[in-house]
C-alpha cells in the first residue's frame, strides 16, 4: 500500500470547506430563529368569527335553561350543587331523601332515532311517551329502578335529554322527576 501523502493544499481546502458549511449552518439557524420569534398583534379569534363576534359569550347557556333552584325542588332537594358543564351538564342534589344525581343534555346533531338505538343496545327499557305535546322517549335501567331519563327533540336542533338518578331505596319517581324536568325545558321555547 502506498502512504498518501496529504500537502497543505489539500489541508487548506479542507479547513476552507469545514468552516463554509458551519458558517451555512448557523446562517440557516439565524434565519430559522428570526423567522420564529415574530410577534403578531392582536387577540386571537375563533376560525369563522369576527373579533366584534359574541358568538361564543353563551356557550353553556342551554345548562342554565332550567334554574338550579327548580332542579332542586322537581327531585325534592334542599341544595343543588352545580358539577360538569358542557354538552352535558351535571348537578348533584342533596335533600332529605339523600343525594340525587340529576344529568341535562344537548345533542345539537343528535335525533331521537339514534337516542332510541343507543339506550337499546345497552339493553335499557326504551317507551315512548309525550311530554308537552311532543313526542319522547322515557330510558329506564333494568337493574336500577332509581334512575330513568327522559329524551326529546331540541325545540332548536337535535334532541336533548334529562336523567335522575336517586338513591336506592327512595320512594320518589325519577320517571315523573326527569318528565317534569323536560316539560320545564320544552316549555320555554313555547
Amino acid at each position: 500500500m502506498t502512504p498518501r501523502v496529504v500537502t497543505p493544499r489539500a489541508v487548506t481546502r479542507r479547513a476552507t470547506l469545514t468552516r463554509r458549511a458551519t458558517f451555512a449552518a448557523l446562517a440557516a439557524g439565524a434565519l430559522l430563529l428570526t423567522g420564529c420569534s415574530s410577534t403578531i398583534e392582536g387577540r386571537p379569534v375563533p376560525v369563522g368569527a369576527t373579533a366584534g363576534d359574541q358568538e361564543f359569550q353563551s356557550l353553556l347557556e342551554e345548562c342554565n335553561t332550567v334554574t338550579p333552584e327548580q332542579i332542586a325542588d322537581v327531585v325534592g332537594g334542599t341544595a343543588i350543587d352545580q358539577g360538569f358543564l358542557g354538552a352535558i351538564c351535571r348537578w348533584d342534589v342533596t335533600g332529605p331523601a339523600g343525594a340525587v344525581k340529576v344529568t341535562f343534555d344537548w345533542f345539537e346533531s343528535g335525533s331521537l332515532a339514534a337516542e332510541r338505538e343507543a339506550n337499546e343496545r345497552m339493553g335499557w327499557t326504551v317507551t315512548d311517551v309525550t311530554v308537552s305535546s311532543r313526542g319522547a322517549i322515557e330510558i329506564r335501567q333494568p337493574d336500577d329502578p332509581a334512575s330513568c331519563g327522559v329524551s326529546a327533540p331540541s325545540p332548536i336542533s337535535g334532541v336533548i335529554g334529562w336523567w335522575v338518578q336517586f338513591r336506592p331505596g327512595n320512594p320518589a319517581d325519577p320517571c315523573e322527576a326527569a318528565t317534569r324536568l323536560m316539560q320545564l325545558s320544552l316549555n320555554l321555547s313555547a
